[in-house]
Order: C-alpha cells, then sequence, then structure tokens
C-alpha cells in the first residue's frame, strides 16, 4: 500500500462509544493509558482543527460516554447508533470532503473494526490508533487490529498521527499538541 501522509485539511477524527458500562468492564491500567492518549488525541485535533465527532452505542444500556472524555470533546456532536459501525448518513455529512479518519475508541474487535471496515469499503482511508483502542480482552484487541489492517486501515499511534499533522516545529500549535501528549 502507498504510504499516506495525513493533512489537517482532509483528515478528521471519530471517537467510537467510549461510554461508561464498556469502560466499566476493561482492565483498569489498560483503559488509563488508553483513555490518557485518547484525551490527548483529541486535545491535539482540537488545536489542529480536525473535524471531530464520537459515537455512543446503544446508550440507554452502555452508558453515555465517560465524563472525562465528553468533557475533553465539548460541543462535538455524539451520534447514536444502534448498528456496531459508526458510519452512517450524519457523519458521512461531518466528515464530508475529508479522506482520512483518525479512530479510536471501544471495543476494537466489534464496532472500532465494522466502522473502519466500512470507511474502508467506502473509499476512505482509515487510521487506528493502536493506543487509544480497546477492548475486553487482549486476544480481541488484536484481532480487531488484524482486521482493521487486513480492511485497508493504517495502524499508527497518538503521538505519530498528531506529529503527521504538524508536519513541523516551532509553531504554537506544536508547543499544543506536545504539551497534549506528554
Amino acid at each position: 500500500m502507498k504510504p499516506q501522509q495525513l493533512k489537517r485539511e482532509n483528515t478528521a477524527l471519530l471517537v467510537v462509544d467510549v461510554q461508561e458500562r464498556l469502560a466499566a468492564a476493561m482492565e483498569p491500567q489498560a483503559l488509563s493509558r488508553v483513555l490518557e492518549r485518547l484525551g490527548a488525541l483529541i486535545e491535539g485535533a482540537r488545536v489542529l482543527g480536525l473535524p471531530t465527532a464520537a459515537t455512543e452505542q446503544y446508550p440507554k444500556g452502555l452508558g453515555p460516554t465517560l465524563p472525562a472524555i465528553r468533557e475533553r470533546l465539548g460541543d462535538v456532536p455524539i451520534l447514536e447508533k444502534l448498528r456496531f459501525s459508526g458510519l452512517d448518513d450524519r457523519l458521512r455529512a461531518r466528515f464530508s470532503g475529508r479522506r482520512h479518519v483518525v479512530v479510536a475508541g471501544m471495543e476494537t474487535h466489534v464496532c472500532v473494526y465494522q466502522t473502519v471496515r466500512d470507511l474502508a469499503l467506502e473509499a476512505w482511508h482509515p487510521v487506528v490508533c493502536i493506543d487509544a483502542v480497546l477492548s475486553r480482552a487482549a486476544l480481541d484487541r488484536e484481532a480487531g487490529l488484524d482486521l482493521a489492517r487486513a480492511a485497508g486501515a493504517t495502524l499508527s499511534s497518538v503521538e505519530t498521527v498528531l506529529f503527521d499533522l504538524l508536519g513541523v516545529a516551532g509553531t504554537p500549535e506544536f508547543k499544543e499538541v506536545s504539551a497534549a501528549v506528554k
């Protein structure tokens, strides 16, 4: 596959199902690390002006987005869904004109994977931040990452994505993003 360079003008961020009841089922240390990296990713996307959206899978049953993540998202729309994939007409409209979609969230092997697969099927380029996705079981997380790669996603990390989008040091944005990822 040909290398893909991320640019602010054609990249968006999707946060998938970081919800209270899903989070409660995760291994606490792994959850803590993922939430830290996800927070840095959301902050970096804000600094860089990326269109961002978040999804919630059946919030009546799985609860709302975790308060710490909801707070970081600010006025970003939360799209409720019943399908495992987050790709729908609302997301297509929000990310219109973008080619790359950076994806993070839960669970890697279900909603993250199915969203990534559907993005790739519609000729988007999904980029999965491996340090900002999680499943209850490590084996399921690995399976989800393997499936995402096989579907056409690039596997990357929060820091790699943000610095690729920056492209250059020495700017006020560089300082803000550097602070977010520390």
